[in-house]
């Protein structure tokens, strides 16, 4: 009987996907819980998956014409009271400060000092951005006004879970001003886009892009577009919003402007946002039993170097081989940038230092001891890969070679996602019954492992979203890409040639 093979993360995937998810965390080294309350310190590694993230994505938001800009993290809570909409869905989730300073009280510090009027922790920035743009934007050739934020927001969770759902998480928020609809709705589209590129091109992660039901939308838009994604769990992972939001938040803010012929108008104004939770998709899209896997292009390091060393007296000798071979490789360009490339010379023992990065996920490995020097090669080792799969090459082969190497493990990670997303997606399902049967999990022991995606014919109404909420559903969004065909909605029956993406979500 053939042993079981061991793996680095405990459990599996198959046996316990919520732990297996926190242990990848743990063992790749990205966050940890912090002592304030639903909070993550987020690591070094995990901070650099997120430093490249935002330096893709912020180059694409300059590309569309926005600067970066900075807004109070405090809200004055009349703000949030101008737009009934926006406060009616965030009202449950803001933290809010009442008082402005401590003072020790039977040994204790409590708080005193009450505020005339409360301020609420930044949860979004409609409101207080909307009160500036009302003073930026005066005129026609005020316009339009595109402005980003990178910053972080608190939205009071129940129930965290480390960069998927966290009191505190970092984000970007861009905010535009635009003379008419038709500006503001390509804007909307044209983010969208952006962030399509953003998951595919850089995070290897497949999206469908749509637009999300009323219900679904966010509070005070008129429309709400997303990228959803598929985790390996099949659940869906909404991984970035943008809204049109007409000239609601306009006129609860005052954004007028005079236009060419001298008439006051209003404004039509847009949102659109992603945040660290792209770095818990990433986790759930590529991660496998063995820890974590970076996409090359967001890799904090591309490469790591492993100095072989089996007697002390080899050591200074390998390590001024292996630091030549680092710099070298540094000298290497990759999607625009040079290597980076981490010469580990740890003093720890050769399998522990090679597993600690299998689970950090760097895309590759290159292992160098006294014979590889003595025959000008090395031993490579890619993360797409069984972590024992060893590839030999002459030390030139790998100057030529790593940067294409890196774009096929790239390329991989995206094929393997997309895949899985399609083999994990029907369109047979064509009633209410069908759905709530392909819904149920056939396993009672492992009810985390979910069906996947339904795309069926769907005539939006409160009351249908409803049928399928009692089963944990929801309509995660309409896709863009329609093909126009008539059919009976999978809920109501009714005709329609509208088709919905359903599923499970984060």
């Amino acid at each position: 009987m053939s042993k079981k093979p061991k793996n680095a993360i405990s459990p599996t995937r198959e046996e316990d996907y919520p732990e297996w998810y926190q242990q990848v965390i743990k063992a790749a080294d990205l966050a940890e819980n912090s002592p304030s309350r639903g909070c993550m310190i987020i690591k070094p590694w995990g901070w650099g998956i997120w430093e490249q993230i935002q330096s893709a994505l912020d180059a694409m938001i300059k590309e569309g014409g926005a600067e970066n800009a900075y807004f109070p993290l405090f809200i004055p809570l009349n703000f949030l009271e101008r737009e009934a909409k926006h406060v009616e869905g965030f009202a449950k989730e803001c933290a809010v400060v009442t008082h402005h300073r401590l003072e020790a009280k039977d040994g204790k510090l409590v708080p005193t000092g009450e505020l005339e009027e409360p301020f609420i922790v930044r949860p979004t920035s409609e409101t207080i951005i909307g009160d500036a743009f009302s003073r930026w934007v005066q005129s026609y050739r005020d316009l339009p006004l595109l402005i980003n934020q990178w910053a972080n927001v608190v939205r009071w969770e129940m129930r965290p879970r480390m960069f998927l759902r966290t009191a505190e998480f970092l984000w970007q928020e861009g905010h535009t001003v635009h003379a008419d609809e038709e500006c503001a709705r390509k804007e909307v589209h044209r983010a969208l886009e952006m962030y399509r590129v953003l998951a595919e091109d850089y995070l290897a992660l497949p999206v469908i892009m749509g637009e999300k039901t009323e219900t679904e939308r966010f509070p005070g838009a008129v429309s709400t577009l997303c990228i959803e994604a598929m985790m390996q769990d099949r659940k869906a992972l909404q991984a970035g919003t943008s809204h049109y939001l007409g000239t609601n938040f306009s006129q609860a803010c005052g954004i007028n402007f005079l236009d060419e012929k001298g008439e006051q108008k209003l404004g039509h104004t847009t949102s659109w946002g992603v945040s660290t939770r792209l770095v818990g998709g990433l986790i759930m899209t590529h991660a496998d039993d063995d820890g974590l896997r970076v996409p090359p292009k967001i890799a904090p390091k591309h490469a790591v170097v492993l100095p072989v060393i089996p007697k002390d007296e080899q050591r200074a000798e390998i390590l001024e081989y292996t630091e030549g071979l680092s710099k070298e490789l540094r000298e290497l360009q990759y999607a625009g940038k040079s290597l980076v490339v981490e010469h580990d010379t740890r003093d720890l023992r050769g399998g522990e230092k090679s597993w600690s990065w299998v689970k950090k996920g760097i895309p590759i490995r290159i292992e160098v001891g006294p014979r590889d020097i003595e025959s000008g090669s090395v031993v490579i080792f890619r993360r797409d890969q069984n972590a024992k799969e060893k590839i030999f090459l002459k030390r030139n082969e790998l100057v030529e070679k790593l940067p294409s190497i890196l774009d096929e493990i790239q390329a991989n990670y995206f094929k393997q996602a997309k895949n899985y997303q399609a083999e994990h997606t029907t369109t047979k399902v064509k009633n209410l019954e069908e759905m709530k049967e392909y819904f149920t999990p056939k396993n009672k022991n492992k009810p985390e492992i979910h069906a996947g995606f339904v795309l069926a014919p769907y005539a939006e109404s409160k009351e249908s979203e409803k049928l399928i909420n009692e089963f944990k559903v929801t309509v995660r969004c309409f896709p863009l890409n329609q093909d126009g065909s008539e059919g009976n909605c999978v809920v109501s029956g009714q005709p329609t040639k509208k088709k919905a993406i359903f599923a499970k979500s984060y």
